[in-house]
């Protein structure tokens, strides 16, 4: 039985998060959360709280054996961009573009 967690609009870019994200793709659930551990990008601490959260969710469910889950499906959309002035020379301005991110995490039983 499946197990989901959804995380939606935190502040990083997704192209940085598919690279975190493509390192956990398919690994057993104990491995993942070694991995994101030791690696040293930002979205890396976000995507071990929600697979941590993913977790918890199977056992709430009670229908899965956390040892025996993996990680079935991980995806990050693109969500809004916060849209943000910053001055400049000249009484001229520029536009500054913050991010966010939808992540979805599914867990299966092997």
């Amino acid at each position: 039985m499946e197990a989901k967690a959804k995380l939606r609009y935190v502040r990083m870019s997704p192209q940085k998060a598919r690279l975190v994200v493509d390192m956990v793709r398919g690994k057993n659930v104990q491995d993942a959360l070694n991995i994101l551990r030791f690696s040293p990008q930002k979205p890396a601490g976000i995507v071990a709280e929600l697979l941590k959260s993913a977790v918890a969710n199977a056992e709430q469910k009670g229908v899965a054996d956390v040892d025996r889950m993996y990680v079935k499906a991980i995806t990050v959309d693109q969500g809004p961009s916060l849209k943000r002035f910053i001055p400049r020379a000249q009484g001229r301005a520029s536009k500054i573009r913050k991010p966010t991110s939808h992540v979805q995490i599914v867990l299966d039983e092997i």
